[in-house]
């Protein structure tokens, strides 16, 4: 799908409409963003031949050079980056590449990514101010750096709530912690690279549209920078956080363990001396006095029960119980 993103109004209303290309009806004039999501090879193939060398091939968005990520030609600036895009619990990185032109910011998505349709409501509702490709742009970076905050502190939450699980004395479903760990370390390396990634970016483009910008456009770049370098020492804090909880959690798995099988260390040597006494007295000798004895049988039993608890008493007087 293509979309095209064209201001009407005044200009101080910040106002878009939103079509659908296609094809056989190409954007109306003065459109400012064509957002290609997942297009199919008709409307790539018509995407490039309109604009040429807008887009790259699918298999070239995934591609981690600099060289390959960040340059510049005679259709534009591009820059390759990555948005985060949340599925349920899951945080998945999708590759966007980005066309900057004169007049006109093509897009074109991996798949369908929450921030640009939160972009494209906040453009119809005039909720962003954004008159040219540039602060369109701008405007979806800011989206991300604010989005990737929040999911920080999401995570530092959650940790937070494993910590107190981990020192309450209350039974702790360990299973359910790991879990949740092994979530949020997932996020924040996700997070992490995305927040190198949107450094790399904007660094670009501040050096590649130095001229273009206005100062409360550079302002704004510079600001988002700052962020991003407050935030990626506090992935690094996290990171930290996370493998102490994860040592924890199994050091308290193996003490757990360790309690089970001394238990049945315990209860094997206990049970020693009455299997020792069984076994003699199942031998199959035939000059056994203890045979003949009236109340042998009573007296076999109970002395393998006082056998095993002296052993009981022993081990709890030593304090291995």
């Amino acid at each position: 799908m293509i979309y095209a993103y064209i201001p009407k109004g005044s200009p101080r209303e910040n106002r878009f409409t939103l079509d659908r290309v296609t094809p056989a009806f190409p954007p109306e004039r003065g459109t400012v963003w064509l957002d290609a999501t997942e297009p199919d090879a008709d409307e790539h193939l018509w995407l490039t031949s309109y604009f040429p060398g807008c887009l790259p091939e699918e298999e070239e968005l995934g591609e981690i050079e600099i060289s390959s990520r960040y340059y510049e030609t005679e259709s534009g600036i591009h820059i390759r980056s990555l948005f985060p895009h949340r599925s349920g619990h899951e945080l998945r990185n999708i590759n966007v590449a980005f066309n900057l032109r004169a007049d006109k910011l093509i897009t074109l998505q991996d798949e369908p990514t929450g921030l640009f349709r939160l972009m494209r409501k906040h453009l119809k509702t005039g909720h962003v101010k954004a008159k040219t490709p540039l602060d369109i742009i701008i405007a979806l970076f800011d989206a991300k750096v604010e989005y990737l905050a929040d999911t920080l502190e999401e995570v530092y939450e959650d940790l937070e709530r494993v910590s107190q699980n981990a020192l309450s004395d209350k039974n702790q479903d360990v299973d359910e912690q790991l879990r949740t760990i092994t979530l949020q370390e997932d996020l924040n390396g996700k997070v992490r690279l995305n927040l190198l990634d949107t450094q790399r970016s904007l660094r670009y483009l501040l050096r590649a549209c130095g001229h273009l910008l206005n100062e409360e456009q550079r302002d704004t770049i510079r600001d988002m920078l700052r962020d991003i370098e407050s935030l990626t020492p506090h992935t690094g804090f996290l990171f930290e956080k996370i493998n102490f909880l994860m040592e924890s959690t199994m050091g308290y798995i193996n003490l757990e363990q360790n309690n089970i099988i001394k238990i049945f260390s315990v209860a094997a040597v206990m049970f020693l001396p009455p299997t020792l006494i069984a076994s003699i007295y199942g031998m199959n000798f035939k000059i056994m006095p203890e045979l003949a004895v009236k109340y042998g049988y009573p007296m076999a039993l109970g002395l393998m029960l006082m056998s095993a608890l002296a052993t009981f008493l022993f081990f709890k007087r030593k304090g291995w119980l």
